[in-house]
Order: C-alpha cells, then structure tokens, then sequence
C-alpha cells in the first residue's frame, strides 16, 4: 500500500511538473506580452507592463506637459513637432516617451475638429509604432465649460451654471463636453471646479459655481456623473479632473495663490462637500493639487490633504495632476530651495502627474532614485495610478478615433441648443420695477448701449478657446433678432470696460434720447483677449484679481449719462464674478444678470428681454454692496447676524453702508 501511495503521489507531482512546464512554453512560445492581452485582469496587466519598464520609461509616463510652455517650442509648427517626438520618447534623454499631452489642441490646432482627431491619430500611432512598449498617450483639455479647443461647443461658465439651479442641466452640459472631447481624441477634462466661491474678487473664481456648500456638492456630483458616466472606456466618456484640492477659492487678500487661512473645522464643513459629491458619491477620478499653503504647507507637498484626507478619508482611487507649474509653489514658499526637492516632497505627498514640464518629475527626479533619495515604490505607486486610468479607459484596445464621427459629434445642433437652454436658465432678473420688462417686440427703436453689447470673449468667459470658429450670437445680435422687422436697432459702443475715456457718451445719449427703450449692457472684461488691446485692460479671469467690485473704467457713468435722457433704461450685466452696482440697483427700474452666458447667450439674453422665455435663474451667490463686506455669503456665523441688526451702537451694519448684502444667495 505504502508503495502504491508512492507512485500515486509521484505520479501526481509529475503530471503537476508537466503542466507547469507546458504553461511556462506556451508563454515563452505566445508573442504577446500579458499586459497586452485584453483578457487578462487591469491589476496583472498593469504589474507586467512595470516589471519591463526601465527607470526613465516609468517617470516618462509621469509627464502630461501643457503644450503653451515654451520648452515644447514656441510656434506652433514648432510645438507639434515637439509632441511627436515627446510622444516618441526622443525629444529628451531625461526621461522615457511621455503620458500624454495637455492643452494640445487649444494650442496647436486651431483648425477644428478634423484636423485635431487626424493629429491625435497621428500621435498615438507614433506611441504605438515607434516606442519599445507601445503604451497608448493619454490626453488632457481643459474643459471648464466645455472642451477648450476650436470648433468645440462653448456652454455658459461658472456662476451661470450654478444660478440654474438645475442639476439635469449640468449633468447635460458636461455630459456634452465629454462626447466632444471622446470624440476627438482627448481622455481627461481638466479645471471642473470643486472650489467653493467665497471671494469673488479672486479672478478665477468665475469658475466655480456658488458659495453654498450643498448646493455645490450636488453641483459636483453630477458633473461627474455627465463626465465620467459609469464606465470610462464608453466612446462618449472622459475622466473628470477637479479642481483645486483642497481649494484656492478664499485665498489672503482675494489675491491668486494667496494662502488659505481659514480652520480646519471651516476647510471640512464648506470646502470639502463638493469634492465629497464628485468623490465618495460620484467616484471622480482626477484631482489637481492646488497652489496655495494650507496650514504652512503648500498643497503639493502636503500628505495630510493630499494623501491622509483625499485619499484615506474622501475614498479616491484615481490620479493627482500637479498645477501649472505647482512644483514651483514649493520653492516660492521657501519650503524647498530648488525644483528637485519639490520633486521628493510631492511625489512622497501623494502628487501623479506633472502637466508642465518642470525638472522635478524629469530628469532631477531619476537622479533622486538613483541617489537612493527616492524610494521606486513611490515612482511605482504613481506610476500605477497613471497607467491604470489608461487600461480604464480602454486606449490599449481602442486608441484611435474615428474623425468622420468627431466631425458629427462636435458643435452638433444638439449641443447648440443645449448652450441655449443653458444660457437662459442661468440668467437671474435682479429688478423689475414697474413691468418694465419683457419690452415690446413691435417698439419703433431701441437703443443697445455698452460695451459688451457685441463682445464674443466677454460674453464667453475664461478658460475658452483660443480660435472660436463657429459664430456667437452676441446681445446686439439676439435683440436684432427679436425685435420687429420694422423696429430700428442702434448700436453704441459708448465707453470701454476700463479707461477714462467718455468720447463715446454723446453718441450714446443721442442713440438713448431718440430710441422707445436703452439696453445698456455692461460687466467684465476677460483675459482671454491676450491683454491690452483697443478695448481696454483684462479686468476677469485666472490672475486678473481685483480690490474693488464696482462696475470698471467709466461704466457706470455710461449707466448714469444714459438714464438721465428719461428713456426708459434697461442694464444687463456680462460677468464671471458679482459687481457691486450700487446706484444702478437704487435708480435704473430692470436689471438683468447675464453671467457669461456662452455661444447663444446674446440670443438668450434677448429671449428674457423680450419675453420668449421667462427667466428662473437665482443667484448662486451672494452679490454685496462694496468689497469692503466680504466675505459675504449667506451661512455667515451669529455674530455677524447681531452686526447686521441694531448691535450695541444702535446702527445697523457699517457707518457708511447696511451689512446686508446688495442681493441675497437664492
């Protein structure tokens, strides 16, 4: 018996032996690596793929540049033959072929639709055919209120958004841009904002969407979900990257990067909502670091915010982009001397993905692991997450795009119709005394007064392309095309957003005097328009801040010239941030604000002025009476609730002015 058990066991291990052997062939004999098998687990493909890359391959896949850095040229024939060869792994011995690319098409591809999805081809054919592991390039847009790029459909941004109160809206609006950018070859949306707007005089704030931390959290959540979908490798589904963990949006002084000096408790009460809803409920997958310290410590370098609380607390489980050159936040703020050890920092505190192209993740970064500074494990936890997103995806399977579809998708009539609806919905009727409003479409003339009356980029907003090819119906436009046949439409630009210049006032008080109503459209002025030119200074924008939220330049002298004729007067307000209009409110009888309003806002705008829609925007932010009362927002604490009534001096408020706000949140 004993014997017997022998042979069998024998006999067992043997056949055991044999079958191992014949697997271990079969794999030697199968020309395709495991991590290019599609059937195979993402986790087992993605642990091959690492164990055959090389140190400078692996912090290859770390660098998603934004192509406007000049070291990727400074022309656009330039730039694009710096992709190709980024994309190829020989425009630098540094490191090995790059993720992907950011803002590439904004930047270098201004012809539209089909020329952007040939050229995503043509990269991807590149990583795939001229590099040794043939990882498929993963690219990044900014899509803050749509896909930035020409051709692409541009939906109203920020505050207008956020004053439809309508979260099916915004669920469309992003599901939208996700279908555009898919199509033509891009994979992450980049700047969705998750900042709650507590400073408006912070020029970027006109990204984000309210101050109300619920409100936002839903906000989040269904960005996400119109982004993201459930399932990231659908054709029509793209990666949602939110913006600015933790945030940026109350910063020292209202100014750009100031740093956050508010508690730990506030940060978790009215910051952390929004990314809770577009995390823990809709499992967003981007994150970018934000630039500003946070308790002493900027964002890319901060493990408790960017590790223990994103990570550990919120549940997230995608990748972390650094900001434009956000490295750099570390050695301004004297935390580190030089880019290398902001490099060690931020890839220890949780940071994936450098989207410019700073030393740190490049070539200094080798030499740390090489000098035994950087442990690889850090290099293979973000390297990890990177690739993951690109199994996720499907872009080892599906890498190309078909551009005949891109063509159809893009800036398609559904999409026009949906910047339309989006345009009314989020415009928010401020005044309306005495029925002035809707006019009469059959008046004998108007009078349109202002100058962002016929403004594309004003009207547009921030983070829009930089070559808008299709037509933008702006105000001046959307009146001539409500009005009667027979009524007669006069233009007048009659002042610029800033400058002193009133030349242009008689002209408008003569259109004003000799029309049935004025429409004096006023507001902002975006830093788009590539600074100074003929109509004026930047006043809006990312980096364009601003100390006082009264209406710029002479505007409302304009406003006050035009009222004083006795035509009945009508102001509309184009903006990202809310202006503290103080005599128009007390003395112009309707005031309209428009927001930036996108595409088809001037159509929109005209649709409220003349009664085609009725308007049910409400304010998704608090709109003060002078920058002297910020902050502002409506959940303000009980102390400032007791200022605002009699307190102990028996005036209400300020000596000089109430402490209420000039029109309340909602």
């Amino acid at each position: 018996m004993k014997g017997k058990r022998f042979f069998g066991w024998l006999a067992v291990a043997v056949g055991a032996a044999l079958a191992s052997i014949s697997m271990i062939l079969a794999q030697v004999g199968d020309s395709t690596p495991i991590y290019l098998d599609s059937k195979r687990p993402v986790e087992e493909r993605i642990s091959d793929l690492m164990s055959r890359m090389t140190l400078k391959e692996k912090i290859g896949q770390l660098n998603l540049p934004c192509v406007y850095v000049e070291d990727l040229g400074k022309d656009i024939p330039s730039k694009r033959e710096a992709c190709k060869r980024f994309a190829a792994g020989t425009y630098t011995q540094d490191i090995g072929p790059g993720c992907g690319f950011f803002t590439l098409a904004n930047e270098t591809l201004p012809e539209g639709t089909r020329r952007q999805a040939e050229f995503f081809n043509e990269l991807q054919k590149i990583a795939l055919t001229q590099t040794r592991l043939k990882i498929p390039l993963m690219e990044d847009e900014e899509g803050t209120h749509g896909v930035m790029s020409s051709g692409n459909t541009v939906f109203p941004e920020g505050l207008a958004v956020g004053s439809s109160f309508d979260m099916d809206l915004v669920k469309a609006i992003y599901a939208a841009a996700a279908e555009e950018a898919r199509a033509v070859g891009i994979h992450m949306l980049s700047t969705l904002v998750m900042e709650v707007d507590r400073d408006p005089r912070m020029g970027r704030n006109e990204e984000a969407y309210t101050e109300d931390p619920y409100l936002y959290m839903r906000i989040g959540e269904n960005i996400v979900r119109g982004t993201q979908g459930y399932d990231i490798s659908a054709p029509d589904k793209v990666i949602a990257v939110l913006t600015d963990f933790p945030t940026q949006s109350e910063p020292a002084s209202g100014l750009e990067r100031g740093a956050i000096e508010v508690s730990d408790r506030s940060l978790r009460e009215n910051f952390m909502p929004p990314w809770i809803g577009a995390i823990t409920k809709a499992g967003g997958l981007g994150v970018m670091a934000g630039y500003p310290e946070i308790e002493d410590v900027p964002a890319h370098a901060s493990e408790k915010w960017m590790n223990d609380v994103l990570r550990n607390e919120i549940g997230f489980k995608g990748v972390v982009e650094s900001e434009g050159m956000g490295f750099d936040s570390l050695v301004y703020e004297h935390i580190v001397p030089n880019q290398k050890e902001a490099g060690i920092l931020s890839l220890k505190a949780g940071v994936d993905l450098d989207i410019t192209y700073e030393p740190a993740y490049m070539g200094l970064l080798v030499e740390s692991v090489q000098e035994g500074r950087v442990p690889m494990a850090l290099v293979d936890r973000a390297l990890r997450r990177v690739l993951e997103q690109k199994f996720r995806l499907g872009l080892f399977e599906n890498p190309y795009v078909n551009v005949d579809h891109a063509v159809q998708v893009v800036h398609s009539q559904a999409h026009q119709d949906l910047a339309l609806r989006a345009g009314r919905e989020g415009i928010v009727l401020l005044k309306n005394e005495k029925s002035v409003l809707p006019l009469r479409k059959d008046l004998k003339s108007v009078a349109v007064i202002g100058p962002n009356a016929d403004d594309v980029m004003d009207q547009l907003g921030d983070y829009s392309p930089k070559e808008v090819l299709q037509h933008v119906t702006t105000v001046i436009e959307g009146v001539k095309a409500a009005v009667s046949p027979k009524t007669k439409v006069t233009h007048v630009r009659g002042c610029e957003i800033t400058g002193t210049d009133k030349s242009g006032f008689a002209e408008a008080v003569k259109a004003a005097r000799g029309a049935d109503v004025a429409i004096v459209v006023v507001g902002e002025r975006q830093h788009i328009t590539n600074g100074a030119d003929a109509h004026g200074q930047p006043t809006d924008g990312e980096g364009h801040d601003v100390a006082s939220l009264d209406l710029s330049g002479v505007q409302e002298d304009l406003i006050q010239a035009v009222y004083a004729t006795g035509t009945p007067t009508v102001v509309v307000l184009i903006n990202g941030r809310p202006l503290s209009t103080r005599w128009t409110s007390e003395h112009v009888p309707a005031l309209v604000e428009a927001w930036e309003p996108g595409e088809q806002g001037g159509e929109a705008v005209a649709d409220v002025l003349f009664g085609n829609y009725n308007p049910t925007g409400r304010l998704a932010i608090s709109v003060p009476r002078h920058s002297g009362q910020l902050p502002v927002y409506y959940n303000y604490k009980p102390s400032k609730a007791y200022w605002i009534g009699e307190g102990w001096t028996g005036h209400k408020g300020y000596v000089d002015m109430p402490g209420t706000p000039l029109y309340p949140f909602g």
